[in-house]
């Protein structure tokens, strides 16, 4: 018999499972028991409808070792995402009640059942059915039945597994929690079988419970449970995001000067374009939109870049309309309130466009023609063709002097000696 291969490894398919399941179901909250190294956390992060990730293992180690693996990255810091996350770590047992993990939509159990002994097993479904009462759980556990298939393998597939469930065994515990705890459940798994064998069902089974809305037989929460803790919480983060109202108006801010300075230049450069075009047809050349700018200025709805002195005005429905500042703040009315708000900002009187003022490197060149507005071209050429005339009369002179001297007073007496 060939050797068993999985493509992508049977793990990774275990991670895409849960990870399709929370895409189309879309729950915002979500915990993991026996997290372990925190591999299936990692990816779930990226989910973008999850608000609250947490994860428990008894091992203390292997928590610590791993937390920081959640840790934000550096981009979410310079990009926050619009929807808060919080990732939370316990240590703990899975056969003990912690209220601060009741309430999630969807509890993971992956490749954890095994690890228990057996008599604990019932008091494990009493706290995960019974007690945490999510709206979803996803159970995975090895197949008894396809360990023949699995070449070299005497015994459980791992050292610490307590025991390994035939494909009926799993089903009679899943069809058992269901009726007790008022669950519905779908068997499937991954892994599936090679060719040419018999029907021995997935290498990993898995059982999907829902949570029936017309039953919830649990236990339920006593004051004291909401007292007590057993669990010790070993890492909580808070992810940036665009909820937190101090993170929201930084971005947008960001978002609104970096696309101002943007038309500034556009602008500023169209200007100087337009400037070099009228310099043959017109004795002043600078751009004049008095017009455009008292339009601006009285809250006329003009869309349109204007330049009063050293000042350009920029209407807050320009800045609103580009898609980055929209990606951050999908609302005219509350962009206005954050302008508003701002020291960083200058507005109008009337807050319908932002004032950016024109350093001195940018009016440079218009500083130079306000120089020599009054100086016309013909003056210009009148003034170099005189200057030709002066430089021809005073080279003929030289050159006149220079064929016919003036003879000195003693020349005459110098001419034996």
């Amino acid at each position: 018999m060939d050797p068993v291969k999985f493509c992508p490894p049977l793990h990774i398919q275990r991670y895409q499972f849960v990870i399709d399941f929370v895409e189309k179901h879309k729950p915002k909250k979500v915990a993991d028991l026996g997290c372990a190294g925190c591999g299936l956390l990692r990816k779930l992060k990226f989910c973008r409808d999850i608000e609250l990730l947490a994860g428990v293992d008894i091992d203390c180690a292997a928590i610590t070792e791993k937390k920081y693996t959640l840790a934000p990255l550096s981009c979410e810091y310079l990009k926050p995402d619009n929807r808060p996350l919080t990732i939370q770590l316990y240590q703990g047992s899975v056969i003990e009640k912690e209220p601060r993990i009741k309430g999630f939509e969807l509890v993971t159990c992956i490749e954890l059942i095994e690890h228990l002994h057996p008599e604990e097993v019932e008091k494990f479904s009493e706290v995960l059915f019974g007690y945490m009462s999510p709206g979803a759980v996803i159970v995975s556990t090895p197949n008894a039945d396809f360990n023949p298939l699995l070449p070299g393998l005497t015994g459980f597939r791992h050292q610490d597994h307590k025991f390994e469930w035939t494909q009926k065994e799993f089903q009679n515990w899943a069809l058992a929690v269901c009726d007790l705890y008022g669950y519905k459940v779908e068997f499937t798994g991954v892994g599936i079988t090679p060719r040419n064998t018999k029907n021995v069902g997935f290498c990993t089974q898995i059982g999907v419970f829902n949570r029936k809305s017309s039953r919830r037989n649990g236990l339920q929460r006593t004051e004291t449970d909401e007292g007590s803790h057993s669990y010790k919480l070993l890492y909580d983060v808070v992810y940036p995001s665009l909820c937190d109202r101090n993170i929201f108006q930084n971005v947008l801010l960001n978002e609104v000067l970096y696309h101002a300075e943007s038309i500034k230049k556009n602008f500023l450069d169209t200007l100087k374009e337009e400037e070099s075009k009228l310099i043959h047809v017109t004795s002043n050349p600078l751009h004049s939109c008095s017009t455009k700018e008292q339009a601006v200025i009285d809250g006329g709805g003009d869309n349109d870049v204007c330049r009063k002195g050293n000042t350009i005005y920029i209407p807050l429905a320009k800045l609103f309309s580009s898609p980055k500042v929209q990606a951050v703040c999908s609302s005219f009315k509350r962009l206005k309130e954050v302008l508003l708000e701002s020291s960083q900002i200058q507005l109008t009187s009337d807050a319908s466009a932002l004032m950016l003022v024109v350093e001195d490197e940018d009016r440079s060149d218009q500083e130079d023609w306000e120089g020599c507005e009054d100086v016309s071209y013909s003056e210009t050429f009148i003034s170099v063709a005189e200057c030709e005339e002066d430089w021809e009369e005073e080279l003929c002179q030289n050159l006149e002097s220079i064929c016919h001297p003036i003879p000195s007073p003693s020349s005459s007496n110098n001419n034996f000696h």
